[in-house]
C-alpha cells in the first residue's frame, strides 16, 4: 500500500532543486525551458525510485488545490465553462485572454502554463531515472526493467498530454545536467511513435499488480491505447485495450462494495466514487490512481477543494418568490445543507449538454436522485426567514409565479451536478469544500470506451456497441443499438461516465486530429485535414454544437462574453518558454502571435 517515506525521499533528493517560483517572478522574466540543477547521483535503487515517486506526486496535482488544473481542461471543451462572473480575467473570452504572453498559470485565470511547466517537470523526473538506470545494482533484469518501464510510462503520460494540448513540442529523452537553450519543436507524430515504442517495452515488464498509486500493467496498456488511437493505429488500440479488459486483473465493479455497501439508499455508482473505496483491494476497476489522504506524510495541504470549485454558489444570490434571501451556508442550523452539498463557488460551470442533453435513459444511476443533485433538490434554509416567509423549508424554484428569475446569476449560482463524484468528505472544515482523497487517473470503464472508439473508427459498430453497453449496463441503462454508434455518441458516453475524470480538451483534440489525419466523415457530416487543422477542426465544431455559452452572445454579470475560435484546438506555447530558448526555436501554434517566426519542426528523434 501507500509508502509514506517515499515522499520524503522524493522531496529530499529531487524537490529541493525544483521549488516553483512565485507567479510574479515566473512571469516578469523569461525562463528558459532548462532543467539545470546541481548534479544528483542515484547509485542505489532507493534513490532512483525516488524519481518515480516525484512523478507520482507531480501527476496528482492536476486534481488538487484551488482552481485545480483539470478545470482548464474542462472549460476548453463541450462539458463546461469558467463560472466566475464577478471579474475579468478568468478564461471566458478566450479570443481576448488566451495569448502566449498572458497570465497562463494563476488560479484567477487559467492553468495552461501549469500543464507546460509541470508536464516538463514530470518528464525531467522520468528522464533522471531513465538516464541513470544502469547505475544501481539489481537483483535481476526484471527488477531493472520494472523501474525503467514505470519511468517510460510517466514520460509517455506527459508527452501524450502535451502533444494533444500544444501539438508539436520539444522532445527530451535524456537527463539534462547543464544549461540548454537550443530546444527545437518536434513533430507530434514523431513524439507519439517514440512513446508507443517505450510503452510497448513497459507493457512487457511492469507487473500486473503493484502498490496502489504506482504504475501497473493495466495503466501502461491503457495509456498505450490512447497513443495508438492518436496515431490512427486502430487495430493496435484494440489489442492494447483488450490486454486490460481481458487480462484477468481488472473488472468493472458491478456489485455493491466498500463503505456504505449496506446502505440500501445508495448504489454501485456511489460506491465506486467514495474516496475510501477507490484504492481498496476489492476495487478491480481502478487502473491508475493518485493517492492523497488526511494525516499522511506528503499529502496536499487542504486537499482537493473539488466542491469549492465544481459545486454551484447555491447559498448566495438566490431569493424566495417573496424576494427574501433564501439560502445560506451556515453549518449546524436547522436545515444544514452545507455539510451535505459543500461550499461551492461555481468555478466549473457545466453546460446544458452535460447537465441535460446527454441523459438518454431515465434509469441511469449516474443521473439518479441521490447521485445527481438538482437545484430543485435544495431547500430554502435561511433561518432569518423562518416564520416570515412561507417558502422556508420548501424546495428552490428558479422563477416565481410571474416568471421572474429568482437569482441574479444563473451562471454561477444555478446548475445541477454529479454529487456522487464531487462529494469528498472534508473533516478539517465545518463548511466542507472537498478534502484529501484518492482519485482515479485511469479507470477500466474508460478502457471499454477507448476500445469502443477504436472499433467505431473501423466501422465495427456491433463490437463498439458491446463495449459501450458494458459501461451502460453497470449504470442501469438500456443498451444502445449498433446503428446508433458513432464518435459523437461515444463522446456522449464519455461525458456521462468520466465527468471531471477525463481531460476532456485533450481527448477532443485527439479525436479532432484523427478526423484530420484520416479524412473520415465526422458525425456532423464534415471532413477535415491536417493542413487546415487550426482553421477548421472537429474540436471547435463540436463545442459550438454542444455548448450553450461559447459564441452564443452569453455574458457574465461582469459583462465578459464567452468566445472561442477554431485555433483553440491547441493552446499557446507560453511566451517565456520561447523567449528563454535563445539558441533554438520552440514553435508557436497557429492563431497566436509569433507563429510567423516558426521554423520546420524536427521530423526525427533528436540525437
Amino acid at each position: 500500500m501507500f509508502n509514506q517515506t517515499k515522499y520524503i525521499l522524493a522531496l529530499g533528493l529531487i524537490g529541493a532543486g525544483l521549488a516553483v517560483t512565485s507567479c510574479k517572478e515566473a512571469w516578469l522574466k523569461p525562463e528558459p525551458l532548462s532543467f539545470y540543477e546541481p548534479d544528483l547521483t542515484f547509485k542505489d535503487l532507493a534513490g532512483l525510485k525516488a524519481t518515480l515517486v516525484a512523478c507520482e506526486r507531480n501527476l496528482r496535482m492536476e486534481w488538487y488545490g484551488d482552481a485545480m488544473p483539470m478545470i482548464t481542461e474542462s472549460i476548453f471543451s463541450d462539458i463546461a465553462v469558467e463560472g466566475t462572473t464577478d471579474k475579468s480575467g478568468p478564461a471566458q473570452n478566450l479570443n481576448l485572454l488566451i495569448t502566449p504572453d498572458a497570465q497562463l498559470n494563476h488560479i484567477d485565470y487559467n492553468r495552461i502554463g501549469w500543464y507546460w511547466l509541470e508536464g516538463y517537470k514530470g518528464i525531467k523526473y522520468a528522464n533522471t531515472a531513465i538516464s541513470r538506470i544502469d547505475l544501481p545494482t539489481y537483483k535481476n533484469e526484471q527488477e531493472k526493467n520494472e523501474l525503467l518501464g514505470a519511468a517510460y510510462f510517466h514520460r509517455a503520460a506527459r508527452y501524450y498530454r502535451l502533444t494533444q494540448q500544444f501539438g508539436d513540442v520539444p522532445l527530451i529523452l535524456a537527463e539534462i545536467n547543464g544549461p540548454k537553450l537550443d530546444f527545437q519543436s518536434t513533430k507530434r507524430e514523431v513524439i507519439l511513435k517514440k512513446m508507443k515504442e517505450d510503452l510497448e517495452f513497459a507493457e512487457q515488464w511492469v507487473p500486473a499488480v503493484t502498490d496502489k498509486g504506482t504504475v501497473n500493467k493495466g495503466s501502461v496498456s491503457h495509456l498505450l491505447t490512447k497513443v495508438n488511437l492518436a496515431l490512427g493505429l486502430f487495430d493496435d488500440a484494440i489489442k492494447s485495450a483488450s490486454n486490460v479488459i481481458d487480462g484477468g486483473t481488472h473488472k468493472l465493479m458491478t456489485a455493491r462494495f466498500g463503505v456504505n455497501a449496506n446502505d440500501a439508499a445508495r448504489n454501485v455508482v456511489w460506491d465506486l466514487h467514495r474516496p475510501q473505496n477507490k484504492a481498496i483491494a476489492t476495487n478491480t476497476e481502478g487502473l491508475m490512481l493518485v493517492i492523497d489522504r488526511l494525516n499522511i506524510e506528503g499529502n496536499v495541504d487542504g486537499g482537493m477543494l473539488i466542491m469549492r470549485n465544481a459545486v454551484p454558489f447555491w447559498f448566495n444570490n438566490i431569493n424566495t418568490p417573496n424576494g427574501k434571501r433564501g439560502t445560506i451556508d451556515t453549518y449546524g442550523i436547522e436545515i444544514d445543507q452545507v455539510s451535505k452539498l459543500g461550499r461551492g463557488i461555481g468555478r466549473l460551470r457545466p453546460t446544458d449538454y452535460s447537465q441535460n442533453q446527454i441523459w438518454d435513459d431515465k434509469n441511469d444511476l449516474r443521473h439518479a436522485p441521490g447521485n445527481w443533485t438538482r437545484m430543485e433538490d435544495i431547500l430554502y434554509n435561511n433561518p432569518a426567514i423562518k416564520g416570515e416567509d412561507s417558502f422556508y423549508g420548501k424546495n428552490l424554484q428558479l422563477k416565481n409565479a410571474e416568471g421572474v428569475v429568482l437569482t441574479i446569476d444563473t451562471i454561477r449560482c444555478w446548475f445541477d451536478w454529479p454529487n456522487y463524484k464531487l462529494f469528498v468528505e472534508d473533516p478539517t472544515r465545518v463548511q466542507p469544500q472537498g478534502g484529501n482523497s484518492d482519485w482515479y487517473v485511469f479507470r477500466l470503464a474508460e478502457t471499454y470506451l477507448l476500445r469502443a472508439e477504436a472499433y467505431a473508427w473501423k466501422g465495427e459498430l456491433a463490437k463498439a456497441a458491446d463495449d459501450i453497453n458494458a459501461v451502460r449496463a453497470r449504470a442501469n441503462c438500456a443498451p444502445l443499438a449498433p446503428a446508433k454508434i458513432n464518435i459523437g455518441t461515444i463522446l456522449d458516453e464519455r461525458a456521462r461516465e468520466l465527468y471531471f475524470e477525463e481531460p476532456r480538451k485533450t481527448e477532443l483534440t485527439r479525436i479532432a486530429y484523427i478526423f484530420a489525419q484520416t479524412g473520415k466523415t465526422a458525425p456532423n457530416g464534415k471532413t477535415y485535414s491536417l493542413a487546415k487543422f487550426s482553421d477548421e477542426n472537429y474540436f471547435y465544431d463540436r463545442v459550438m454544437e454542444k455548448s450553450d455559452f461559447y459564441n452564443k452572445g452569453v455574458k457574465t454579470r461582469h459583462a465578459d462574453e464567452y468566445t472561442m475560435s477554431p485555433y483553440h484546438v491547441l493552446w499557446p506555447i507560453p511566451q517565456p518558454a520561447i523567449d528563454g530558448n535563445t539558441q533554438g526555436r520552440i514553435n508557436q501554434n497557429k492563431g497566436y502571435a509569433g507563429y510567423e517566426k516558426n521554423t520546420p519542426p524536427l521530423t526525427e528523434i533528436p540525437k
